[in-house]
């Protein structure tokens, strides 16, 4: 996936990906670095505005594991801005977990935690 969004297939919600990168962490202090701590999917909204949503290993192995899922889009609408996050967000979301085949890959259908 890393980079190249072109082999996506398009959805009717019309939001576009516009690239996936896998990210690496570097710990300030020692320099150690860590590969493969999630994924970052760049997203252009059918108002041309920004969006972006991360997903991110969280807890020690594959064990009691946790994907992390931190979504971020630009509302530029000030009519919009006391919508609910989930409302808000509810289209970007299912978009990619769609993308990321979430149900597929972990057998779940919806979270177990939001916060």
């Amino acid at each position: 996936v890393d980079g190249d969004a072109s082999s996506t297939e398009a959805s009717d919600s019309g939001i576009k990906l516009e690239d996936a990168v896998e990210f690496s962490y570097t710990d300030p202090v020692d320099g150690s670095q860590t590969s493969k701590q999630g994924l970052i999917l760049n997203f252009q909204l059918p108002s041309g505005d920004p969006a972006r949503v991360v997903f991110r290993l969280s807890g020690t192995g594959s064990a009691g594991a946790t994907i992390r899922m931190y979504l971020e889009q630009y509302e530029k609408d000030s009519s919009k801005h006391d919508m609910s996050a989930p409302l808000a967000l509810k289209d970007l979301a299912e978009e990619a977990l769609r993308l990321v085949q979430m149900e597929n890959t972990t057998g779940r259908d919806a979270p177990t935690v939001i916060t």
